[in-house]
C-alpha cells in the first residue's frame, strides 16, 4: 500500500532486530578505536549551497499511484488533479447470448485506510478512517467519468518505437478534448457525482440464497463505488463482443480507449485530493442472456453472467496549478533559482514541483596538493574545504564515522501545511541513487516505504509542537569516497519529496536544459511540498543547512 500510515507504524520485530544489529555494529566502528586512546574523536560542520530548480512539465505515465482532486495548499498554490487511463480485459469475451439486458455496471476503486484507527464492531461492521487525503474532511467536488478519446501508445514513434511514449503532467487539455461526450456517472445520486466526496464508510454488501432465502452480508472496506450508464455500456461493449471487438487486449484497447477522471469545484467547496490505485480498480458489467436450450426446440433459460474490465495499461496523471490565490511566492520563484550564491529558502514540491540542488564545500579553490599531499600554488578545480580534508596537515588521514546532511523546516510557513513524511537525496548530476542509498541493507517488506532507514530522510517532529522540525540524510560512505579517492567526483545532489523510497527511478522533464533533464519518479507521485532552510549566510546559525561529519585521527 501507499498511505500514510506506513510512517505511524512500528517495524515488525524481525526489522527491528535486524536494524538494531546493524545499528549496534555501525556505532561501534569508531567505539574500538576510541577505547585504546589511539584516536581522536572529532565533530566538523560545513555549510551547504542549495538552490531551487523547477521541474516544469514532468513525465507522468504509468505512476504506481496517482492523485486524484483538488487541493490548496497555502504554499504552492491549488492543484487540480486529473487522470486518465487505459482499460483492459482480464478475460476475452467472444460471443454473448441472445437478448442481453445489463442489470448494472458498477465501478469500483479501493481507497487507503489507517488501519491503526480502524475500529471493528461487534456485528463485524468496521468504522474506517481513510489515509493519504489531503484538504477538509468529506469535502465535496464534481466527478466526471468519460470514456477517453486518446488513444495512448506503448511505444514512441519519434525513437523508430524502442522506447516508451511518455505522456506529461501538463497534458490534460489533450485528454480533454478527446473525452467522448456521454458523462458515465449520471447516477441520480449527486455523491456519485455533482457532490461526490471521499466517503470513509464501508461499502454493505446483503446477499440472499436463491433457494433457501436466508441473508449474507459482507463488508468491503471503503472506496470509489460508481454507478454508469447501462444502455452506454449496453451499446459499447455487449454489442461489440459478437463483433470480435473483446476477443483480445490490442483489438480491445484501441476500440474502448479508457477512462478520463475529471475533477471540478463544486459550490464554494475547496475540496480535497486523494492518492488512488487505479489499478485495483475495475468496472463490473452483469447482465443476463438467453442460453441455448439442451433439447434442440427447447425454451432457452435466463442466466446471468458478469464482465469485469480492469483499470490497467498505460495511464497519465494530469495536473494543472493555480497560483492565483495562494502559491504565489511559489509561483513567482525563477525557474532556476542563484546557482552562485544558493537560496535562502529551499522549496521542495512534488508532481510539477520543484527540487533543492545542493553543493556540498565551499567552490573557493585558491589552492591545491600534489600527490604527495604538499601545499602547492594554484587552484586545483577541487574546493579548498575538500582538499584539506583529503590533505590534513598532520598528515594523519581521516576516518570518518559519520556524516550527516541536517535540514531544518521552516516551521512558521508550513504551521498549516499538510507535511512530507520523507524526503529523498539523490545524484543530481547524473540522475541516479548515491551510494549510501544503494548499500543500505534495511528492508521493511511489510511497509516498502519504511525501508532505507539508515539513509533515513524521515520527518522529525518537535516534541512540543507536534509539526515537523527536521530531515536528517545519512551520506557517510558519499563523504568517505571524496575524501579517500581523490578521483571522486564531488557531484551535485539534488533533494525531493518522496511518496516511496523504495522507487528510485526518474522521470524525464518535458523541455530539458542545461539546469535539469530529469526527477525521481516518486516525487512526481508526491502531492506534497515543504520548505527548508538553505546554507547561506542569511540564515539564522542554528537553523542553516549543514553537513556533518563525526571522523576519528590517530593521535
Amino acid at each position: 500500500m501507499y498511505n500514510n500510515s506506513f510512517f505511524k507504524k512500528i517495524l515488525i520485530v524481525v526489522t527491528v532486530i535486524f536494524l538494531y544489529s546493524c545499528d549496534k555494529d555501525y556505532n561501534e566502528i569508531g567505539g574500538d578505536l576510541i577505547g585504546g586512546n589511539n584516536f581522536d574523536l572529532n565533530k566538523v560542520s560545513f555549510n551547504v549551497s542549495g538552490y531551487n530548480q523547477k521541474t516544469g512539465p514532468i513525465q507522468s505515465n504509468n505512476l504506481e499511484v496517482n492523485p486524484l482532486g483538488i487541493y490548496n495548499n497555502p504554499n504552492f498554490g491549488e492543484t487540480t488533479a486529473n487522470f486518465n487511463t487505459q482499460v483492459i480485459l482480464p478475460t476475452f469475451v467472444s460471443a454473448v447470448g441472445e437478448r442481453p439486458f445489463i442489470e448494472s455496471v458498477v465501478l469500483t476503486i479501493p481507497y487507503y485506510v489507517d488501519d491503526l484507527k480502524t475500529k471493528t464492531n461487534t456485528d463485524g461492521s468496521h468504522v474506517y478512517v481513510l489515509d493519504s487525503i489531503y484538504g477538509p474532511e468529506s469535502a465535496k467536488m464534481k466527478l466526471s467519468v468519460y470514456e477517453s478519446g486518446y488513444f495512448m501508445r506503448d511505444a514512441d514513434p519519434s525513437t523508430q518505437f524502442q522506447s516508451q511514449q511518455k505522456y506529461f503532467t501538463d497534458q490534460n487539455a489533450d485528454f480533454d478534448n478527446l473525452k467522448l461526450p456521454t458523462r458515465l456517472n449520471d447516477s441520480p445520486s449527486a455523491s456519485q457525482n455533482d457532490e461526490f466526496y471521499f466517503d470513509a464508510a464501508e461499502h454493505v454488501v446483503v446477499t440472499t440464497d436463491s433457494i433457501t432465502a436466508a441473508k449474507t452480508t459482507k463488508y468491503e472496506v471503503p472506496g470509489m463505488k460508481l454507478n454508469l450508464n447501462k444502455e452506454y455500456f449496453k451499446t459499447r461493449i455487449l454489442d461489440a463482443v459478437n463483433a470480435g471487438k473483446l476477443a483480445s487486449n490490442d483489438v480491445f484497447r484501441n476500440y474502448f480507449r479508457g477512462l478520463y477522471f475529471k475533477m471540478e469545484k463544486s459550490g464554494s467547496s475547496p475540496g480535497n485530493l486523494a492518492m488512488l490505485n487505479f489499478k485495483a480498480g475495475k468496472i463490473t458489467i452483469t447482465y443476463k442472456e438467453d442460453v441455448a436450450a439442451a433439447v434442440a426446440g427447447g425454451t432457452p433459460t435466463r442466466e446471468k453472467r458478469t464482465i469485469v474490465l480492469e483499470l490497467g495499461g498505460n495511464s497519465v496523471s494530469l495536473l494543472k496549478n493555480d497560483f492565483s490565490a495562494s502559491g504565489m511566492v511559489y509561483n513567482a520563484l525563477p525557474f532556476t533559482g542563484n546557482t552562485a550564491q544558493g537560496d535562502d529558502k529551499l522549496f521542495l514540491k512534488g508532481g510539477e514541483g520543484s527540487v533543492a540542488v545542493l553543493d556540498l564545500f565551499d567552490k573557493a579553490d585558491v589552492k591545491g596538493y600534489d600527490v604527495n599531499g604538499n601545499l602547492t600554488v594554484g587552484p586545483n578545480g577541487v574546493s579548498d574545504e575538500l582538499d584539506d580534508l583529503r590533505n590534513p596537515a598532520d598528515k594523519k588521514k581521516l576516518l570518518v564515522n559519520e556524516a550527516n546532511l541536517v535540514f531544518h523546516i521552516d516551521a512558521s510557513a508550513m504551521a498549516n501545511s499538510y507535511e512530507p513524511q520523507r524526503v529523498y537525496l539523490f545524484d543530481y548530476t547524473n540522475n541516479r541513487p548515491v551510494v549510501d542509498f544503494v548499500i543500505d541493507p534495511t528492508v521493511n517488506s511489510a511497509f516498502p516505504k519504511k525501508s532505507k532507514v539508515l539513509f533515513d530522510g524521515l520527518l522529525k517532529q518537535d516534541a512540543t509542537t507536534k509539526k515537523g522540525a527536521t530531515y536528517k540524510i545519512r551520506i557517510t560512505n558519499q563523504i568517505r569516497n571524496l575524501i579517500n579517492n581523490k578521483d571522486s567526483t564531488n557531484v551535485k545532489l539534488g533533494l525531493v519529496v518522496t511518496e516511496d523510497i523504495a522507487i528510485n527511478a526518474s522521470s524525464k522533464v518535458r523541455t530539458p536544459n542545461a539546469f535539469i533533464t530529469a526527477a525521481p519518479r516518486a516525487s512526481v507521485m508526491n502531492p506534497l511540498g515543504t520548505i527548508l532552510y538553505g546554507g547561506n549566510s542569511t540564515v539564522p546559525f542554528e537553523k542553516r543547512l549543514k553537513l556533518e561529519i563525526y571522523f576519528t585521527k590517530p593521535n
